[in-house]
């Protein structure tokens, strides 16, 4: 049986989201005005998150720096981020479109993947039901979606992306020719610029381009792994699953993909930290204590990397979990562009006595453990978006807000 697959994404989500509340209360839209998400509205500094497309058409561009957005467009409507929304916004987004498929992979904190494969008698025109589900979440949420309709992931997200807003595209395999060749290679999906470079330095410029190369040729600019998912890429081939969210079992991982290269340490520590937090206030919550930690990263040549270190004692604590998985990134990345990281926790124990160090500062050690437990109850009570820590908050990077925003989306599913 031939697969069929959906890809839903919130169209400006940040934006997008904000627009809807402001609607509900009589307010104007920012969807049509030149509006943008981040930084200080008072101060007017930070980085744009989120732009409207009146603000788009200024040239502002999301991540540059608000100053540089001001001078572009001195009228630009400044709205602070709002992660308490945006999680809210998220889950309601997600719980319609799992409603209609019995397998969800949560992709980032505003799309998802839908496995549709033999649900035919249900909803036996794609198009349609396709049509169905944006119309649902715009008519029910006040915002808007595009849909992509393919048999597998990398097509669907490609088709997703084709003309926005509040679109459904299709992108299958005899449509690939028409519709995914002629784009240029920095549209096709996880190639970075450093590949586009390489890539139109040797006269391929559309992805059709790349298709009709060679895969030695593809692999000798881009490496022999890259090289290789790249060119299947190009050709429209994706076996990748649709993976619904898996159960903790022998350990607590979270990871986080980026859509655009990463190649700043202070981009990817803000990052870190909220996974440290995500995953260990996780495993208290089960009562266990983690003997080894381990970071994982990969880099534009699609090659993982997976670093790990043993703890002289089983531990819970956030401060002491992030300084192992600091020290283990630090010390391993070279500099390359990153698209994804991850930490594991792992190698569990129930035991609750820890051997007293004397090279450690036992107290901090202790006002660490009761800082998480008051976090943990804070949460338990009020939920995981009221507190976080504040070398967090204090971010700048729009790539760790999307990403924190996320972790606390996923972590407060029902367990």
């Amino acid at each position: 049986m031939e697969r069929l697959i959906f890809h839903i994404d919130v169209n400006s989500a940040f934006l997008s989201w904000e627009s809807a509340r402001r609607v509900k209360q009589g307010l104007q839209d920012l969807r049509d005005i030149p509006a943008c998400i981040g930084g200080d509205p008072k101060k007017r500094t930070g980085i744009v998150v989120a732009k409207s497309i009146p603000a788009k058409k200024y040239g502002i561009q999301t991540g540059e720096p608000m100053a540089m957005a001001i001078r572009k467009c001195p009228e630009l409507v400044i709205v602070k981020s709002d992660f308490e929304l945006y999680i809210k916004c998220s889950r309601a987004f997600k719980e319609i479109c799992a409603s209609y498929a019995p397998v969800m992979e949560s992709f980032s904190i505003d799309e998802v993947f839908l496995d549709m494969t033999g649900t035919s008698l249900i909803y036996p025109d794609p198009i349609q039901t396709a049509h169905e589900i944006k119309d649902k979440i715009k008519n029910e949420l006040g915002f808007t979606v595009n849909v992509g309709i393919s048999t597998n992931k990398l097509l669907a997200k490609m088709a997703s992306d084709f003309e926005k807003p509040d679109k459904v595209h299709t992108l299958f395999p005899n449509e690939i020719p028409v519709k995914m060749w002629p784009l240029p290679v920095r549209d096709l999906l996880f190639l970075g610029k450093a590949s586009e470079k390489k890539l139109t330095e040797a006269g391929m410029y559309t992805i059709g381009d790349m298709a009709h190369a060679r895969e030695t040729e593809i692999q000798v600019l881009l490496g022999k792994k890259a090289g290789h998912q790249l060119y299947r890429y190009a050709c429209g081939i994706d076996d990748s699953p649709v993976k619904a969210q898996p159960e903790e079992a022998k350990g607590f991982s979270v990871e986080t993909t980026f859509n655009d290269d990463i190649v700043s340490v202070d981009q990817v520590l803000p990052i870190l930290l909220e996974q440290c937090d995500v995953v260990a206030t996780r495993m208290r919550r089960k009562g266990k204590k983690c003997i080894s930690v381990s970071v994982t990263f990969r880099t534009l040549d699609f090659k993982n990397k997976s670093h790990q270190t043993t703890l002289p004692n089983a531990t819970d604590t956030t401060d002491e979990i992030y300084k192992k998985a600091k020290k283990l990134f630090t010390e391993s990345w070279k500099g390359e562009p990153l698209r994804l990281i991850g930490v594991a926790l792992t190698n569990l124990t129930d035991e609750s006595f820890e051997q007293l160090s004397l090279f450690e500062d036992n107290e901090k050690k202790e006002r660490n453990r009761k800082l998480d437990a008051t976090m943990d109850a804070i949460r338990q009570k009020f939920g995981n978006d009221k507190i976080t820590r504040a070398s967090i908050m204090n971010s700048n990077s729009g790539i760790a807000r999307k990403a924190r925003a996320q972790m606390k989306n996923e972590d407060e599913k029902p367990e």
